[in-house]
């Protein structure tokens, strides 16, 4: 029996928003949508173009208020070949959090606050 990843998912209050900054951030696109027939949830998959794994964007039309993410001690990991630009880029969007310069990684929050962490190829 082999187990593949499929998808990670981010729940967001503000699904355009949310979108917009993983598409200008780290150049997801959209793959697929599901929506409720009733209205009441939007699931948007997006992907890097590379792999199959995606990232599934939730939005739930009765939640208003940010997702309590607790300590935020979860995280995903993106790797990016031009390390030095994408930092430059992310330092610009104001989306760093925390750089761990010993290690040669940092990471940035999106919108709803959830950790990206950035490593370079190696």
């Amino acid at each position: 029996m082999k187990f593949k990843f499929n998808h990670f998912n981010f729940n967001v209050v503000d699904l355009k928003k949310s979108i917009d900054f993983y598409k200008e951030s780290l150049g997801l696109s959209e793959v697929r949508r599901k929506e409720a027939k009733d209205g009441s949830f939007i699931l948007v998959y997006l992907g890097d173009g590379i792999s199959d794994f995606t990232l599934e964007l939730t939005w739930m039309r009765d939640r208003k208020e940010p997702y309590d993410l607790g300590e935020t001690e979860y995280h995903l990991a993106m790797v990016v070949d031009d390390y030095e630009s994408a930092y430059k880029k992310h330092k610009a969007m104001g989306c760093i959090e925390f750089e761990n310069e010993s290690m040669g990684i940092y990471f940035i929050t999106d919108p709803d606050k959830y950790w990206i962490e950035i490593v370079p190829t190696r």
